[in-house]
């Protein structure tokens, strides 16, 4: 178990956002975080989408629905959380906002996405800044392992491709990406679920982030 925040040192932030690809582990290192900080959590709870299953049997056919629904849901959270008490604790998110724009630009196609480009300005759905963003990334084989390991059956469809597309969309994505200081983090080798020391370390890296853009790459141990 790990320990409560008095046992790190350096400023937490107000509120830090964990992202990546599916399979990276954002929502496992949101939780820990959120423990560990004394923090709210805010997850995206992918498994309320009634259409997520059938995206991933059938990404043409239901891309749409399944993008409209994780927009709706998210615009919710996120009113709901402006119009929250403004002396709330610390928060802790797995997405940003602008993810959603980034999945419908990689699974919608052209009419598709002009619909969902009015939704999405009709919402004009407004997210506070993060503190920071941590970016985790690890290699398409790592990811497909993970999702193999967690066993959630509609993503045992999710090709190897797809992530590929995905992880190139983010590396897209957080290369123009100046809304906040951004930590990114080689999570290939990493074990913060199991593993103290590497949870630990991360945690420390994390409250040393102040501004601009920092890079985590841990070695893995040589025997």
């Amino acid at each position: 178990m790990s320990a409560g925040p008095a046992r790190h040192v350096g400023r937490v932030p107000a509120h830090i956002v964990v992202e990546g690809p599916i399979g990276v582990g954002k929502t496992s290192l949101a939780r820990r975080l959120a423990r560990s900080l004394g923090a709210e959590l805010l997850l995206e709870r992918a498994e309320e989408n009634p259409f997520l299953e059938r995206f991933y049997r059938d990404p043409r056919g239901a891309a749409l629905p399944t993008q409209l629904h994780f927009l709706f849901q998210r615009a919710r959270q996120l009113r709901a959380l402006r119009q929250g008490d403004l002396f709330r604790r610390a928060l802790v998110a797995d997405f940003l906002l602008e993810k959603d724009r980034l999945f419908a630009r990689l699974n919608l196609d052209e009419d598709e996405l002009a619909l969902y480009e009015q939704v999405y300005a009709s919402l004009a759905p407004e997210a506070p800044p993060p503190d920071l963003v941590v970016y985790l990334q690890a290699p398409v084989e790592v990811l497909l392992e993970r999702i193999r390991r967690r066993g959630i059956p509609w993503e045992r469809a999710i090709t190897a491709g797809y992530l590929e597309r995905l992880s190139e969309a983010y590396l897209r994505f957080f290369h123009r990406y100046e809304e906040a200081p951004l930590l990114i983090v080689n999570a290939a080798s990493l074990d913060y679920v199991h593993q103290e020391a590497d949870y630990e370390a991360l945690l420390q890296r994390i409250l040393t982030v102040r501004s601009g853009r920092h890079y985590f790459n841990p070695l893995p141990d040589v025997f």
